[in-house]
C-alpha cells in the first residue's frame, strides 16, 4: 500500500516493490525495494516527466527530504522525482550486520551480496520504471557519484528505458582497474592534506599529536571500536567536500581535555570522530567498495583490497614514518582497509563475508563500450575539477567515450556540489540538455 505525506512545499508517496534477488533467475528468491515518491504541492494530479535519482556509495539510502530542499528545490520544477533506497540500503530489505546472519555463513553472504552491484540497481530500476510507467515509459536519471557510475551501467544495459541523463561527480574510468582507482587517488588525497595545512597550519601539531598519542594507547569510541593511528588517519574521507576541511579543523580543535591524570582525548571529539568513521549506518559501503570497480575483462585477479595494497606505493601516507621524520601525519580518504572489519563494530561480523568478496575473480562487466560509442540519450555531466573521490582524468576520457556526452568541468564545487549548491549545479545540466548553455 502507498502512503502519502505533505511537507513544506512537498507530497511524498511511499512505494514498495518485490524484485528478484538474481535477475538471472526471476522466479527465484525476491527482494524488496523501496522508493519515495516527490512531487511539488499542488502539482500531485500533473502529468510529470519522472526523474529517477540515484545515490551516492555504494551502500547508502537516498536523501529523506525535510521539504523542498536542496536539489530537489530545481527538480522539481520540472520532474517527479523518485528516490530510490538501492537494495539492501533504508527501507529496502537490508543487509547489515543483524541481517545477514540469516544467509548463513560467510560463503552463503558474500554469495548473496554479489547480487548488489549495480547491474543488478539497474535492472531493479528497469523493473520498476516498467511497473510505474508502461513497457513504453521512459524516464531521466540523475547520478550522484557511484550513482553516476550507475548511470553509465544503464546506459550499457538498458538505454531505452531514457529519455536523457544527468551525471554529478560519477563519471567511472570504463577501462580502470581497482588498483589503477586508488594510484590515481592518492595522489589527490595528498593534495587535499596539503591545501587544508595550508589553510588550518596550526593543525599539523594537533594532527601530530593526537597521531602520538594514538601510537602509544588507541582509543575506545563510545561505541566499542578502536581508535587506532590508521583509523584516526581515516577522517581525510571529510576532505572531499566544500566544507569538510572546516569541519575537520573543528572537530581537531575539541580533541583535548584537561583529566585527572593530564591531557586526554575529549568524549567531544571521540563523539565526533565516531560520527565521521563508524559504518553503522552504511556497512555496504565497506563491504562493497572495492566491488564496484571489479570487471573480470580488467580486473582479472580480482581487486584484492587493492586500497591497501596500493597504499604501499606512497610512504608519504605512514604515519610512524611522518612522527619519526618530523612531517605532516596525511590523513587517507574514500579507501577501504581489511583492518577496518577488526576495529569497526559493525563491520567485526562481516569480516570473513568481505574477505570472500575481495578474493572473489569472476565480477560481470559493468560497461559496455561499444554501446556507449554508440549512444543515443543525451547525457549532461558535471566533472570538479580535483575530485578527491572520481579521478577527473578518468571522468574526461569516459566522457570521450560515451557518444553525445556533454561534459561541464568546474572547480566552483567539490563533490558534494549537486547538494551544496541548491540546485546550481542541476540547473546548469538541465539548461545543457535544454540547449540553454
Amino acid at each position: 500500500m502507498s502512503t502519502a505525506s505533505r511537507l513544506p512545499g512537498i507530497v511524498t508517496t511511499d512505494h514498495f516493490f518485490l524484485v528478484p534477488l538474481d535477475h538471472q533467475a526471476p522466479d527465484g528468491e525476491q527482494i524488496e525495494v523501496y522508493a519515495r515518491e516527490v512531487v511539488a504541492a499542488g502539482r500531485e494530479g500533473d502529468e510529470l516527466p519522472w526523474l529517477l535519482f540515484l545515490q551516492g556509495g555504494p551502500g547508502g539510502k537516498a536523501n529523506r527530504p525535510l521539504g523542498r530542499d536542496g536539489w530537489l528545490v530545481r527538480a522539481l520544477d520540472d520532474y517527479r522525482v523518485l528516490l530510490l533506497d538501492q537494495r539492501g540500503t533504508g527501507r529496502s530489505t537490508p543487509a547489515t550486520r543483524q541481517t545477514l546472519g540469516r544467509r548463513g555463513g560467510a560463503r552463503q553472504q558474500a554469495d548473496y551480496l554479489a547480487h548488489f552491484r549495480a547491474d543488478s540497481i539497474v535492472r531493479d530500476a528497469e523493473l520498476i520504471r516498467r511497473r510505474v510507467l508502461g513497457a513504453d515509459g521512459r524516464w531521466s536519471l540523475l547520478g550522484q557519484s557511484f550513482g553516476g557510475f550507475c548511470t553509465l551501467t544503464y546506459l550499457s544495459l538498458a538505454p531505452e528505458g531514457l529519455r536523457e541523463a544527468f551525471v554529478t561527480g560519477g563519471l567511472a574510468g570504463l577501462r580502470s582497474s581497482a588498483d589503477d582507482v586508488y594510484r590515481a587517488a592518492y595522489p589527490r588525497v595528498a593534495r587535499k592534506n596539503a591545501a587544508h595545512y595550508a589553510r588550518y597550519p596550526q593543525d599539523v601539531a594537533v594532527v601530530r599529536g593526537i597521531a602520538a598519542h594514538l601510537a602509544e594507547a588507541p582509543a575506545r569510541l563510545p561505541d566499542g571500536g578502536l581508535l587506532t593511528v590508521r583509523a584516526f588517519q581515516g577522517l581525510g574521507l571529510m576532505l572531499g567536500s566544500g566544507t569538510g576541511s572546516h569541519a575537520l579543523h573543528h572537530l581537531l580543535a575539541e580533541a583535548w581535555v584537561e583529566g585527572v591524570d593530564g591531557p586526554e582525548l575529549s568524549d567531544t571529539f571521540l563523539a565526533g570522530v565516531q560520527a565521521q568513521l563508524s559504518f553503522a549506518r552504511g556497512p555496504l559501503y565497506a563491504v562493497l567498495h572495492e566491488s564496484i570497480y571489479g570487471q573480470r575483462s580488467v580486473d582479472v585477479a580480482g581487486t584484492g583490497w587493492a586500497a591497501e595494497r596500493v597504499r604501499a606505493e606512497f610512504p608519504e601516507f605512514d604515519a610512524g614514518s611522518a612522527l619519526a621524520e618530523d612531517r605532516p601525519v596525511l590523513f587517507t580518504g574514500e579507501m577501504i582497509y581489511p583492518w577496518l572489519f577488526e576495529t569497526d563494530p559493525a563491520l567485526q561480523p562481516l569480516r570473513e563475508t568481505a574477505q570472500l568478496l575481495a578474493e572473489r575473480t569472476d565480477w560481470p562487466d559493468l560497461y559496455d563500450s561499444e554501446r556507449l560509442a554508440a549512444n543515443q540519450v543525451p547525457v549532461l555531466a558535471a566533472v570538479y575539477h580535483d575530485d578527491m573521490y572520481v579521478d577527473t582524468a578518468d571522468s574526461l576520457e569516459t566522457g570521450r567515450a560515451v557518444r553525445g556526452l556533454r561534459a561541464w568541468v568546474t572547480n566552483e564545487w567539490e563533490h558534494d556540489g549537486l547538494w551544496a549548491s541548491g540546485g546550481q549545479v542541476l540547473d546548469h545540466l538541465i539548461k545543457m540538455a535544454r540547449g540553454e548553455l
